[in-house]
């Protein structure tokens, strides 16, 4: 007699009467339960689904039996399919990552609309990134479409999706902090007090913002403002046309305030000479080609010279990270262009992604989604130590706590950019020093290999856990 698989209910799956998302190894479940299986079977029916499957949009997926898993009585089918590698949200995307989502989940809608169906919502979490092209992960909210139906998931897009990107090409603020503090997105109401009076005149703000806002407040004092958008006629083409003027919009897009920044010209403006870069970059490759990773993280990753090294010397897939958005915008353009496997994401190394949501375990923190097999540091731990007071002992545990080996830069003192640093602050940090570096990387992992590679001392070295 063959044994069930145990299957454990993933925290975040919870919202949803259609199913739920388990998992088990490195398999993930969704189940359908009574209520989603008439949606289900008829994209199934239609070939709705394999279609997106087929093309890259969709999650690959293989339908089990529900009795080969310990499973609720209530399961109607089950689809089985692997675990992502990388599970990333909306507010650690930059500005083009969550542009290029929001032109995903707007094609996706209007391919099912001409195939008649929809989709039951419009939520940015249901999206997420194979390297640098964005999947849908969500089966479930593939639903067939009812003629004349009002898009009731318009809020929800506007909120997850436009309202992000509004804020940053139309106010040059960048959405990352807000979305975290809100998990939904930038509510309508804030983002249209926010707007002057010259961003108020587009008629695109106006029929995505500001009425929307409008529908919020009725919707307070009209209890039957609901069954009244439900009751509401929006003819096909309509809804579609609606989809592909936003599409039109958003594809126009740009971030505002772009002056350049210190950072995204870093790769090309930076300390060292053309030796000491060459010095570096070779340093990296031969760790990365005797390492036998297959998966990297790129603490301050800039615009992905050295995630392009790690994937030329044998690496599968880099995950990068930075503050900087334009040079994050400039990273995901690489990726796109030369069609790498990479994926650089924004993290403020200060306050990284907590466990947070419902239960504080609806969406999974930083330390619990990234881990590698290896870690590059380069040109980091100083921002962490001297520009922000963070002990080294810790700066180094936090790098160390992504992967068992790695390459860390020290940058010493005498270092221009560390003087540039200390120019205008008292020097308050007499253990930063290459000796006690030295010291506490060695107590925490062994030292395989060290080398300086610039002439104001700055030293690479190889850890291993």
């Amino acid at each position: 007699m063959t044994s069930q698989r145990a299957l454990r209910r993933v925290a975040g799956s919870f919202r949803d009467p259609a199913g739920g998302v388990f998992e088990s190894g490195d398999l993930i479940y969704r189940s359908v339960s009574a209520a989603g299986s008439s949606n289900y079977e008829a994209a199934v029916t239609a070939g709705v689904l394999d279609g997106l499957v087929s093309d890259g949009m969709l999650v690959p997926y293989e339908r089990i039996a529900p009795s080969s898993v310990e499973a609720d009585a209530g399961m109607v089918h089950l689809l089985q399919h692997p675990r992502l590698e990388v599970i990333s949200h909306p507010y650690e995307w930059s500005f083009s990552l969550l542009k290029d989502a929001a032109i995903f989940q707007l094609e996706l809608l209007i391919r099912l609309l001409d195939q008649g169906f929809t989709l039951t919502d419009a939520s940015a979490y249901n999206i997420q990134y194979d390297g640098h092209r964005p999947v849908f992960l969500d089966h479930l909210s593939i639903r067939p479409y009812r003629e004349g139906e009002f898009w009731l998931a318009h809020r929800q897009f506007c909120e997850q999706f436009l309202n992000p990107l509004v804020l940053r090409s139309a106010l040059g603020v960048a959405h990352n902090a807000w979305y975290r503090g809100t998990l939904e997105g930038i509510p309508v109401a804030d983002l249209a007090r926010l707007l002057p009076l010259k961003r108020r005149l587009s008629w695109n703000v106006l029929v995505h913002i500001l009425l929307q806002d409008r529908f919020q407040q009725s919707a307070v004092s009209r209890v039957d403002l609901g069954q009244t958008l439900r009751q509401r006629q929006l003819p096909k083409a309509q809804f579609r046309a609606m989809l592909q003027q936003l599409l039109r919009w958003i594809g126009r897009m740009t971030p505002a305030g772009t002056r350049p920044t210190t950072w995204a010209s870093y790769a090309a403006n930076n300390t060292y000479s053309e030796l000491d870069g060459g010095a570096k970059r070779q340093f990296v490759a031969d760790f990365v080609a005797s390492s036998g990773a297959r998966s990297v993280i790129d603490l301050g990753c800039n615009t992905g010279d050295y995630a392009r090294i790690c994937l030329d010397n044998g690496v599968g897939r880099v995950v990068g990270f930075d503050f900087d958005q334009q040079a994050l915008d400039g990273a995901h353009s690489r990726a796109k262009a030369e069609n790498l496997n990479f994926l650089p994401l924004f993290l403020d190394a200060r306050n990284p992604s907590p466990d947070q949501g419902w239960l504080q375990s609806e969406r999974m923190g930083f330390a619990k989604r990234f881990e590698a097999d290896a870690v590059l540091a380069l040109a980091f731990e100083h921002h962490l130590a001297i520009a922000h007071n963070v002990p080294l002992d810790q700066t180094l545990d936090f790098i160390m706590s992504t992967a068992p080996q790695g390459v860390v830069e020290f940058v010493p003192k005498d270092d221009p950019t560390i003087k540039t640093m200390l120019a205008l602050r008292e020097d308050i940090f007499p253990d930063y020093s290459e000796g006690n570096f030295r010291h506490l990387l060695a107590a925490r992992a062994r030292i395989v290999r060290e080398e300086q590679i610039s002439a104001s001392g700055r030293r690479m070295f190889v850890f291993q856990k």
